[in-house]
C-alpha cells in the first residue's frame, strides 16, 4: 500500500504546448510577486478599533504594521485607536495619506480682578509626522487676546514662530457665526513640514475689559474644514479639543503592484498611489485592481454613439455596432475561459504534485524506520502470538490527537512529548513522539517493539503499536488516567488517600509487574524503575515508560551496556561497573519501598548533604535505630507494625550495595504478596520502641561513599529530566524514553 506510481501521459502536440504556456504563465506570476515585493501583512489582523477602520501600513500590533511608526494602540476597554502616548485617531486616509487626530487646545482665563485662574499652554510633538498644512488653520478665540504657535521643523534646527491677535470692546463688534475677522476670532496659515508644536496663549489686559462676558483666551490648531466659529464661543467655549490633519509616509518608495511611489515636497519619505485606472491599497502587494470606468458615464468620455469598452487601467470608446465588436466579445470570453481553466488545471497539478510528494516521503520513512522488517516479523508471528504490534497511519494519529493540539500533551521529557488522543474506536491511547531515532539500530527497534507489545500483565502498561511514516517512530501506549505513583506520594492534597494498605497492594503489584518482566521468554530488565513510571488507574499499580529497557538473551546473565537511569534510583553497583542485571532493578524498587515507607522523594537537593539521598539516610536510619524517626507517620498504625518493620526489613535487603546479596525480584513480589495476606496480630506494647527494631545492617557508610567515589565525573552525565546517561548508545532510549501518565 506504499507503492504508488504516478504517470503523466501527454499524448498530443496541443496537450504539449498547454504545459508549456501553464509553465511559462507561472514564471510570470512568480517574476512579478518577487518584483513587489513582500509587502502583505500576516492573515488576521485586526483592521478595525472602534469606529475607526485601521488599513495597511497600519497596524494594531507590529506583525501587521510595515513599521513601528504605524503602530496604532488599540484600548480594548474604550475601543479607541491611540497614536503615540495619548493622541486620539478618527480617521486614517490612504488615499490622502493623512491620519486625522484630536489635538488639545492652548487656554488661559482670569477672573473678574484680573488674577488668572487657569493657564495651559498646548504642545504637541511628531517624530514621524507632520502637521498638514493646507489642511489645517492656526486660530485664536477671544475679545483681549493674543497668542503664539511655535514650531520646529524636520530635519531643521531652526525654530518657527507665528501669532494671532484679536481684540473687541463689546458683545456686539464680534464678527458674525461663520466667519473669523480678527473681531472675536482671528486665524492664520501655517507652514508645512512641522513636527512639534507649542501653542501659548495670553491677554493684553487680563480680560478686564472684557470680564462681563469673555473671561479666557483659546487657541489651537485645527482642521480648516471642521472648525466654524460661533459668537458663543466668546462666552463659554467648552471644547477642549479640536481635529488636528497630519501627514504620514514611509522610509522608501517600496509601493504594491501597479502603484507608484512619489517624494515628499520638501519632506523626507514618499507614498504611494494606485496607477490611474486602478483602486485600491497601493501599500498591499495586489490590492490596487482594475476600475472599471464603463460602469459608470461620469468615469469616461465617451459619446452617447460610442460603445465604453474597459481596458487594464484604462477605457476605450469605440463606435457602436463595429462589425468586429461581436469577434470581440467572443475572443475576450474565449481568453478568460482559457486563464481559467489554465489556472484550474495548474492548481490541480500542483496537489497531484503535493500529493505524490508526501506519499513518497511517507515511503521514505516507513523504510527507514523499518516497516518492511516489522511487517515481516508480523507476518511470521500471525497464529502464534496473542497480540502483535499494529502499524498504525500517520493520519489515524493525527486525527487523534486534533492534529498534536497542544492541549491534548500529557507529559514531556527530555526525548520527547505525549499526546492524549482517541482513535476511531473510541479507544483513548497515549502517543509518544520522541524528538531523535539512531537509524543504525532499527533492526533493534523493531525487535524491541515487537516483545514490549507481546507483554500481557495488567500491572505493565502494554504497548499497542507504532507509526513509521514519520521522521521519528511514533509509539502507541495503554491510556492510563489517574497520574503516577509519584505524585499520589509526594502531592500533599493525594498523599492523605494513600493509606498503608493502598501503598503494600502498590507495592506488590509492582513487584509482580518487575518479576513478570525478569522471568519472560526474553527477559527485560527495566532499567529505570521509580515512583515517576509507576502509573495508577484506580490505585492499580501499571509499570511504565520502557525509553531506558534492555532486552536480555536468555544464556547472559549481565549486560555492559551505557549508564541510563534516574539519580537517587541508580544501582551503585551498575553505576560502578556498567555491568546490568535484573539486580539493578531490584535496587530501585527497593527506593520505591523506601518512598512509600517515608512519603519523601529518592534525592531532594534541598535536604541536608547527608539526607539529600534517601536510599543512603533510610539505611542509616535503621542502622542507628531510628526507623520510627523516618517512617511517614500516617501510615503507621497499631495494627499494621509488623507489616511495615517486615517492608522496611524487605527495603533494605533490596538496598544492598552487592547484587548478588540482593533478592530476586520473584522473590520480593512473593514476600509482598505474603503480607497481604498476612492476618494482623495485636502487638503487645502500643509503641515502636528503639529495641525492636534495631536491625544488624550489613551496610557500611563509609563503603557506599567509597563506591561512589570510584566513579569518575566523566563516567555519567545528568539529563534535564534526572536521568543520567553516558556517551554511548542504547537503541531503545532514544524511541521510547520518556516519563507519562493519563491526567
Amino acid at each position: 500500500m506504499y507503492r504508488i506510481q504516478f504517470i503523466v501521459s501527454l499524448t498530443s502536440s496541443r496537450l504539449i504546448l498547454l504545459m508549456m504556456q501553464l509553465i511559462i504563465f507561472m514564471l510570470a506570476v512568480l517574476s512579478a510577486a518577487a518584483a513587489t515585493g513582500g509587502l502583505d501583512p500576516p492573515p488576521g489582523c485586526d483592521r478595525r478599533c472602534g469606529d475607526v477602520d485601521i488599513p495597511y501600513p497600519f497596524g494594531t500590533t507590529e506583525g501587521c504594521a510595515l513599521e513601528s511608526k504605524f503602530l496604532i494602540n488599540c484600548n480594548k476597554s474604550t475601543g479607541d485607536p491611540i497614536l503615540g502616548k495619548n493622541l486620539l485617531v478618527t480617521n486614517i486616509s490612504i488615499q490622502n495619506h493623512e491620519i486625522t487626530i484630536e489635538a488639545y487646545i492652548g487656554k488661559s482665563c482670569y477672573d473678574r480682578k484680573g488674577q488668572p485662574t487657569y493657564d495651559d499652554w498646548s504642545s504637541l510633538t511628531l517624530p514621524f509626522y507632520t502637521v498638514f498644512s493646507s489642511k489645517n488653520k492656526f486660530v485664536v478665540i477671544g475679545c483681549d487676546s493674543y497668542a503664539y504657535l511655535l514650531g520646529t521643523y524636520e530635519n531643521d534646527s531652526n525654530s518657527y514662530s507665528t501669532g494671532c491677535t484679536t481684540t473687541c470692546g463689546s458683545i456686539r463688534r464680534v464678527s458674525a457665526d461663520g466667519s473669523c475677522s480678527g473681531i472675536g476670532c482671528c486665524q492664520t496659515e501655517i507652514p508645512a513640514g512641522l513636527r512639534s508644536t507649542e501653542i501659548h496663549t495670553y491677554s493684553f489686559n487680563n480680560h478686564t475689559e472684557v470680564k462681563d462676558f469673555n473671561p479666557c483666551t483659546y487657541a489651537f490648531v485645527v482642521e480648516q474644514d471642521k472648525f466654524h466659529f460661533s459668537k458663543d464661543y466668546i462666552t463659554n467655549f467648552t471644547q477642549d479639543r479640536q481635529p488636528l490633519v497630519l501627514e504620514w509616509a514611509i522610509s522608501n518608495d517600496t509601493c504594491g503592484r501597479n502603484a507608484t511611489a512619489y517624494k515628499m515636497d520638501g519632506l523626507s519619505g514618499y507614498y504611494c498611489k494606485c496607477n490611474p485606472g486602478y483602486i485600491g491599497n497601493p501599500y498591499l502587494c495586489h490590492d490596487c485592481q482594475d476600475f472599471n470606468e464603463c460602469e459608470s458615464s461620469d468615469n469616461h468620455n465617451c459619446t452617447v454613439n460610442e460603445l465604453c469598452v474597459n481596458l487594464q487601467g484604462s477605457y476605450t470608446c469605440k463606435p457602436k455596432h463595429q462589425p468586429d465588436q461581436l469577434l470581440a466579445i467572443k475572443l475576450t470570453v474565449g481568453a478568460a475561459i482559457g486563464l481559467i481553466g489554465l489556472l484550474v488545471s495548474s492548481f490541480w497539478l500542483y496537489l497531484i504534485i503535493k500529493k505524490r510528494e508526501l506519499i513518497v516521503m511517507k515511503e521514505k520513512f516507513f523504510r527507514q524506520n523499518g516497516g518492511l522488517i516489522l511487517q515481516q516479523k508480523l507476518s511470521q508471528q500471525k497464529g502464534h502470538s496473542k497480540q502483535n504490534a499494529k502499524i498504525f497511519s500517520e493520519q489515524e494519529l493525527k486525527k487523534a490527537t486534533l492534529n498534536y493540539k497542544e492541549s491534548t500533551i500529557i507529559g514531556q521529557g527530555g526525548f520527547g512529548t505525549v499526546y492524549r488522543g482517541t482513535l476511531e474506536d473510541n479507544k483513548v491511547v497515549a502517543i509518544k513522539k520522541s524528538k531523535i531515532v539512531d537509524r543504525t539500530q532499527i533492526e533493534q527497534f523493531i525487535n524491541e517493539v515487537i516483545v514490549l507489545s507481546q507483554i500481557d500483565h495488567k500491572n505493565v502498561v502494554q504497548l499497542l503499536g507504532c507509526c513509521l511514516e514519520t521522521e521519528v517512530p511514533l509509539l502507541v501506549y495503554e491510556f492510563v488516567p489517574n497520574g503516577t505513583l509519584s505524585e499520589s506520594i509526594h502531592e500533599k492534597n493525594r498523599a492523605s488517600n494513600l493509606p498503608w494498605e493502598v501503598r503494600l497492594r502498590i507495592a506488590a503489584e509492582t513487584a509482580e509487574a518487575l518479576s513478570y518482566l525478569h522471568s519472560s521468554a526474553t527477559p527485560i530488565i527495566h532499567r529505570d524503575v521509580k515512583s515517576s513510571n509507576i502509573l495508577l488507574d484506580n490505585y492499580t499499580a501499571k509499570v511504565s515508560d520502557f525509553g531506558a529497557s534492555k532486552l536480555v538473551l536468555m544464556d547472559q546473565n549481565e549486560v555492559a551496556t551505557i549508564m541510563q537511569g534516574t539519580l537517587g534510583y541508580l544501582d551503585p553497583e551498575y553505576l560502578l561497573t556498567n555491568q546490568l542485571t535484573d539486580k539493578s532493578d531490584v535496587y530501585s524498587f527497593g527506593v520505591v519501598l523506601v518512598e512509600l515507607l517515608t512519603g519523601k522523594k529518592a534525592l531532594a537537593l534541598d535536604r541536608p548533604e547527608e539526607e539529600r539521598s534517601l536510599a543512603i539516610c533510610f539505611l542509616q536510619s535503621l542502622k542507628e535505630g531510628r526507623l520510627l524517626e523516618i517512617l511517614e507517620t500516617r501510615i503507621v498504625k497499631e495494627d499494621n507494625r509488623e507489616q511495615v518493620k517486615e517492608v522496611a526489613e524487605l527495603a533494605k535487603r533490596c538496598l544492598n550495595l552487592k547484587g548478588d546479596d540482593r533478592p530476586t525480584m520473584k522473590e520480593v513480589a512473593m514476600e509482598l504478596e505474603g503480607l497481604r495476606k498476612m492476618e494482623k496480630h495485636p502487638w503487645i506494647n502500643s509503641e515502636l520502641n528503639s529495641e525492636e527494631i534495631q536491625y544488624n545492617s550489613e551496610l557500611n557508610s563509609e563503603e557506599i561513599q567509597y563506591l561512589l567515589a570510584e566513579t569518575t565525573p566523566n563516567a555519567y552525565q545528568e539529563c534535564n529530566d534526572g536521568r543520567i546517561t553516558t556517551a554511548a548508545y542504547d537503541s531503545i532510549k532514544d524511541h521510547v524514553t520518556l516519563d507519562f501518565s493519563g491526567r
